[in-house]
């Protein structure tokens, strides 16, 4: 009969969802409502656009009184290293970011129910359903930034393919960091309801990546546990660090922070799977 739909035969089940062109369908729309509001997108592109030239003026300031602002670090291998941290926040923000936000919004109005009955992976969905596309033009203004630092360097260095794939697994290995990190703290709103205090915190620690880890190498007991800390208990330092002195060829015999960074993005995917998984165990539906 015509528009009826018939069941799979027995003991077979429906294919899984493509997760590809679900992911493909997200950005779709997310394109198509940026596109709905153009006046909020060029504002948000020309706000990010006059923070990075903010940042530049800023840090140009700083390296006209000063050579080096730690050792290892000049001007144009730390506009190197800003740019680094830019593109692994350019997609944080872009892709993450909404959606973690928004999941303490979804338990309020009792959404996260049909999140929960649709047949896909519910950290997927919850990850990925919204992004800020707006936050592509920080990429463009971030590569730029790189290009240039790159080839005003005092001592010029020679990429290799080879190079430029493994700086590109640390940037996701970043980002992998960065994101574990913050759907572990997103599912804390299960329990707390509302959790911004919690959701600060990743504002909070996350900035001590903004510079490099040697410009915590002081002989204060402050610094020692500050770089400890964030390089071994919650890893910060090394997500910007490990990949800019990878392209910049100033790693070394220091290859621990890459080990160390890699282990990072693992057990961190893991344990925030768990925690996430934990969590939803706990969820009490809006309809109970």
């Amino acid at each position: 009969m015509s528009g009826a739909t018939t069941s799979p035969p027995a003991g077979e089940s429906l294919p899984g969802p493509n997760y590809w062109r679900v992911w493909r369908t997200f950005a779709r729309n997310a394109l198509v409502r940026e596109m709905t509001f153009r006046g909020n997108f060029l504002i948000t592109v020309a706000t990010r656009a006059l923070w990075f030239c903010s940042q530049l003026v800023m840090f140009k300031i700083v390296f006209s009184n000063v050579s080096h602002i730690t050792p290892g670090w000049n001007e144009y291998q730390y506009f190197a290293f800003m740019a680094t941290g830019m593109l692994i926040n350019a997609v944080i923000e872009a892709l993450f970011m909404p959606n973690c936000a928004n999941f303490s919004e979804l338990i309020r109005t009792g959404n996260l129910d049909f999140a929960l009955l649709k047949p896909i992976d519910t950290q997927f969905l919850i990850s990925f359903e919204k992004m800020d596309l707006a936050m592509l033009n920080q990429v463009l203004l971030a590569v730029g930034l790189l290009v240039y630092s790159l080839t005003h360097l005092p001592e010029p260095i020679t990429l290799t393919v080879g190079g430029i794939l493994l700086y590109l697994l640390f940037i996701g290995l970043g980002v992998t960091i960065f994101y574990s990190l913050m759907i572990a703290l997103a599912s804390t709103t299960i329990w707390f309801g509302r959790n911004q205090g919690l959701y600060d915190f990743w504002f909070y620690i996350t900035v001590f990546a903004r510079y490099p880890r040697s410009i915590y190498d002081t002989a204060t007991p402050a610094g020692d546990v500050i770089r400890f800390t964030f390089t071994c208990i919650v890893p910060i330092l090394v997500v910007v660090t490990v990949p800019a002195r990878l392209l910049l060829q100033t790693l070394g015999d220091d290859w621990r922070l890459a080990v160390i960074g890699a282990a990072a993005a693992i057990v961190g995917l893991v344990v925030s799977r768990l925690i996430f998984n934990w969590s939803l165990r706990s969820y009490r539906s809006a309809s109970s």
